[in-house]
């Protein structure tokens, strides 16, 4: 992943890039979906984090994504 700026925090906004690896590919060399998984659901977790008073806590109940598009 590439290094976190602190532009990419806002209230409510979060922003991560990840500019995939051969070990990011599965066994028909694209990017596993895993990775999109896991980048979404922290830069989510990351903009809510944003948005909570100190001592709150979240979790991920359900993630759910479709990839639409190669």
């Amino acid at each position: 992943m590439e290094p976190l700026r602190e532009e990419d925090f806002t209230e409510g906004r979060a922003v991560f890039r990840l500019k995939p690896q051969e070990f990011h590919y599965n066994p028909i060399g694209s990017v596993h979906g895993g990775v999109f998984a896991t980048l979404l659901d922290s830069a989510l977790a990351c903009a809510i984090h944003t948005t909570l008073p100190a001592g709150v806590g979240y979790t991920t109940l359900e993630l759910k994504f479709n990839c639409v598009r190669p």
